[in-house]
């Protein structure tokens, strides 16, 4: 009899896993002796926090074999500072840097720039720590935020100040051993809150799969100027990263620069990239941490996939939770619910928890069937303050026709 436990959880994959809510993600110690005293045969690692804090290392040392990337290498992605040196000292195209740990001199280096420009937290921050400010009245606002108001914690320690690239976004996700690498297909995510790229930067929307920005040329361009050289930088470095390695990518007039790397599935990409995975996931996840990703021929299938975000009235800022959710008694066999901030109330009813609630993705022949899909199954859904983007996809589309 196989089990799946999932630590801590939630209401929506408890259908499908034993959740343990008495464990936080973050808590280690006590996900080590779960997976001991359960005999577990093969952990995930998903989650930011818990890779950055060496869940797989500790996994590791008791025998437990695991996906993901140990600490060493999960700061390309909990360490803005670490990646932006990484790319500086092996060549890896990226947008143009500063570092600071002083606002002081933070303030003074941005008197004298050109906007927009970027600034980010150094840590991780749940998607939130990079501000774009379009003048020096809001730069200046954005360092008081981070590195005085302590907005995001001791991620704002350090910050990173950059050049503001211009150009289509693209995602892509990739498996990785360590040395070889098998990308996914691409994605393309909607960041800000509102319809037409309108109000706060956010976690993500909504997202489409592929991107048609992200042609066969620009992807053997990115595989030979990024992918490959980032892997040989982090094992001269001594950390190679094995798991899923995200490439967040921008294509400038000058090429295919990274904006930011992750250290794990993306959300929301990965809502629309793995429904189009044909070989099975274990399968992948296992040959990666065996070091044999080489030999398996990771397949895909052609059509497209698109999701959209339900989330809560107010999010990115202030939101209410326990709003009792409701969903049609069947979904259409293309569609699938993915949950996120939800909890299964003492009642036994789904209500919600977070900001991003769910992720409602359909996979079709072509993007325009999976978005009509995604929106048909999306209003079938029920809960106070209910919202989302009505426009998800129309720039993808827009850019096939053109």
């Amino acid at each position: 009899m196989e089990t799946i436990y999932a630590l801590p959880g939630n209401g929506g994959i408890a259908r499908d896993a034993v959740c343990v809510p008495s464990i936080n993600a973050k808590d280690i110690p006590a996900i080590v002796d779960f997976a001991k005293s359960h005999a577990i045969d093969f952990a995930v690692v998903a989650p930011d926090d818990p890779l950055a804090l060496g869940c797989v290392d500790r996994l590791h040392e008791a025998g437990i074999p695991c996906f993901g990337p140990d600490a060493k290498a999960a700061r390309i992605e909990a360490s803005k500072v670490f990646s932006k040196n990484l790319m500086k000292k092996y060549g890896i195209p990226t947008a143009s840097y500063e570092v600071f740990d002083d606002p002081a001199k933070a303030l003074e280096y941005l008197r004298g720039a050109s906007f927009p420009i970027v600034i980010k937290a150094d840590g991780l921050a749940l998607g939130k720590g990079v501000l774009i400010p379009q003048d020096l009245a809001e730069a200046e606002a954005a360092v008081k935020t981070i590195m005085e108001d302590k907005a995001f914690g001791d991620s704002g320690n350090e910050i990173v100040i950059e050049e503001f690239l211009t150009g289509p976004e693209v995602s892509v996700l990739a498996f990785t051993d360590g040395t070889a690498i098998a990308p996914m297909v691409s994605s393309m995510d909607h960041k800000r809150a509102g319809d037409n790229d309108t109000g706060l930067n956010t976690g993500g929307m909504g997202t489409v799969a592929p991107n048609p920005y992200y042609t066969a040329e620009v992807a053997q361009v990115c595989m030979d100027t990024i992918f490959l050289p980032t892997l040989a930088a982090m094992r001269a470095e001594g950390c190679p990263f094995k798991g899923c390695l995200y490439f967040g990518l921008m294509i400038t007039p000058n090429g295919p620069k990274v904006i930011e790397y992750n250290c794990r599935f993306g959300d929301p990409e990965t809502q629309v990239v793995l429904p189009l995975l044909k070989t099975d996931l274990l399968t992948v996840m296992q040959a990666v941490e065996n070091e044999t990703l080489a030999d398996l021929d990771v397949e895909w299938h052609d059509g497209a996939a698109a999701c959209v975000i339900l989330a809560s009235g107010g999010y990115p800022s202030h939101y209410e939770k326990g709003k009792v959710m409701t969903f049609p008694e069947r979904l259409p066999a293309n569609v699938t619910i993915y949950h996120a901030g939800d909890k299964l109330a003492e009642d036994g009813r789904l209500v919600t928890s977070g900001g991003r609630v769910l992720g409602v993705t359909a996979t079709a022949s072509t993007l325009q069937k999976a978005l009509e899909d995604a929106y048909a199954a999306a209003e079938t859904v029920t809960f106070d303050g209910k919202y989302m983007r009505h426009d998800i996809g129309r720039r993808a589309l827009a850019a096939m026709e053109g």
